[in-house]
């Protein structure tokens, strides 16, 4: 029998390793690369907790060594995705009805096993994987999913809290049932925290996932799907669909038992499942679920007053960590042209002082981009921005796709506030940079807000406290997340729930309480102790 009351209070953030020289966490991560390094893991379609192999591979490869193949993975067909959906809704009957602090139990041993065991190889995965280095997968593979179990089961346990007062004579209860049906989750490459969290928010919450991994991403996801396993997570719960996204998105919304999606990438692909969705929204049980955080183009503002070093620092590091595959990653800025030689010169420092390379070598601050296709995409910016009248590449700009896919820390400044590199989501390394005449500041705020369609992350910079205020207001819904006088990047779970409007997404703030809310179905019941026995008013008797 079950009837404690458990309490998961707030949790304290995963700390961030330091991976010093002979460190244990040092030592351990190097041996998990050595063997990671030296096999080819057969990845399976994971239906019901059984290994599916349909002989239609493809390859996961090393980004900073394409020649290196690290996983072969098994592709599903129309037949798998139908057998996910049936077994997720099997699973759904039990999951559903799984008293809450089963579920939050599970998730935080998730957490604990992340924390340990499993630490070095989530985190050796995600950088041979995803070309990420050691503290890059650090705070993404290891501490912020982490953060994610831990901080989801306290934002629960809020919610299961939230109760109406009692009447006269009548007891009154919320109960919080999950979604009925499945949540088909759509993760993207750069993050392996989001994929897990794609899955586990919806799951925590009591429903069942119909899981389409980033092909580019597969062996960390690969072994978050272990881990779930050793947690005691029930076969079905979540069923893993490697595959073509287009296909794995038509069969899943034309099912009457989809529910939701739970979806972070492009924009354009976002809308398409949102239009497939409206297509055949006379099939579902309910009205679906549609929550996505999608694409941006992040700025930085700054105003006159600002300090040039503070800026420099974190437009570098807002635009080049993690090669710029972040949904977060400065893209843009507007800056005097007062500050602007002060602010380049610090920047062309910083990067003369940094390596690029492999991510086997700890001191190479930036590594590959994802794959041939970011790095093309890449390329066809600079190369544009090289050909413009109104734009010039004043910082970086090579290209080599020779051993891994290595785009330099690039910096195009433009005269032009709508050039194409200052208005596009390009996902890689390059900021553009758009300097502005010191007293057009209101010119150039205007710009800022109306140029993208974006709103997800940015930042301004300034001294003058009143003249920040000022720019912040007049930015109120250019960001989902903002910053003042830092980069518009790097959201920790539990501090800052990250997510924007506009063409960024529906702004359901993933690592806060306002996203789980999203995955259940309130029920409010009312017991009536002494039930009336006469229809009339008082007055009439």
């Amino acid at each position: 029998m079950r009837n404690a009351i458990i309490n998961f209070p707030l949790p304290q953030n995963e700390p961030v390793k330091s991976y010093l020289k002979g460190s244990p966490e040092r030592v351990a991560l190097d041996a998990e690369l050595e063997r990671q390094s030296n096999i080819v893991v057969d990845i399976p379609i994971i239906i019901g907790g059984k290994e599916i192999r349909t002989g239609d591979v493809g390859e996961v490869r090393c980004p900073h060594d394409h020649k290196h193949v690290l996983a072969t993975y098994h592709k599903v067909g129309e037949k798998e995705i139908r057998l996910a959906i049936e077994t997720a809704m099997k699973a759904w009957e039990e999951w559903s009805r799984t008293d809450w602090t089963v579920r939050a139990g599970i998730a935080m041993k998730m957490a604990e096993l992340l924390a340990t065991k499993y630490r070095p190889i989530m985190n050796a995965a995600c950088m041979l994987g995803q070309s990420k280095n050691i503290y890059q997968a650090e705070i993404d593979s290891a501490c912020e999913t982490i953060d994610f179990f831990r901080y989801n089961v306290h934002y629960a346990s809020k919610i299961y809290g939230m109760q109406p007062k009692d009447g006269v004579g009548n007891i009154n209860h919320t109960e919080y049932r999950p979604l009925e049906g499945f949540v088909l989750a759509v993760p993207p490459f750069n993050f392996t925290s989001i994929a897990s969290n794609l899955c586990m928010t919806p799951v925590l919450m009591g429903n069942v996932a119909v899981w389409k991994p980033s092909t580019t991403s597969l062996l960390s996801n690969y072994y978050l799907m272990q881990l779930y396993k050793e947690a005691g997570l029930p076969d079905g719960v979540i069923n893993f669909l490697p595959g073509s996204g287009a296909l794995i998105g038509k069969v899943c919304t034309e099912s009457k038992h989809f529910a939701g999606i739970h979806f972070t990438g492009s924009t354009a692909t976002f809308k398409s499942l949102w239009g497939q969705a409206c297509s055949n929204l006379d099939r579902y049980v309910s009205y679906p679920r549609l929550v996505g955080e999608t694409g941006g183009k992040d700025f930085i503002f700054v105003h006159p007053s600002a300090d040039a070093k503070a800026v420099a620092t974190a437009a570098f590091c807002g635009a080049f960590e993690f090669q710029g595959q972040k949904c977060s990653a400065a893209s843009r800025m507007y800056i005097p042209k007062s500050l602007w030689p002060e602010v380049l010169a610090d920047m062309k420092r910083m990067a003369s002082e940094i390596k690029m390379g492999d991510v086997r070598d700890a001191m190479n601050y930036v590594n590959a981009v994802i794959d041939e296709a970011s790095f093309d995409k890449c390329k066809s910016y600079i190369d544009f921005a090289r050909e413009a009248k109104d734009a010039e590449v004043v910082l970086g700009g090579k290209c080599d796709k020779t051993v891994g896919w290595f785009v330099e820390p690039t910096i195009i400044e433009t005269s032009n506030p709508h050039f194409k590199s200052m208005e596009e989501e390009i996902f890689g390394p390059i900021i553009t940079v758009y300097p502005y005449d010191d007293d057009k500041v209101e010119e150039a705020v205007q710009l800022c807000d109306e140029t993208s369609p974006y709103g997800l992350t940015g930042a301004v910079f300034g001294r003058d406290r009143l003249a920040v205020e000022k720019l912040a207001d007049k930015l109120a819904y250019a960001a989902g997340n903002f910053y003042i006088n830092d980069k518009p990047t790097g959201a920790v779970v539990g501090m800052q729930p990250f997510g924007g409007a506009r063409a960024s997404g529906t702004n359901d703030k993933a690592g806060g309480e306002f996203n789980l809310i999203r995955w259940i179905i309130p029920r409010v019941i009312k017991e009536t102790l002494v039930s009336p026995t006469d229809y009339r008013y008082t007055y009439m008797k």
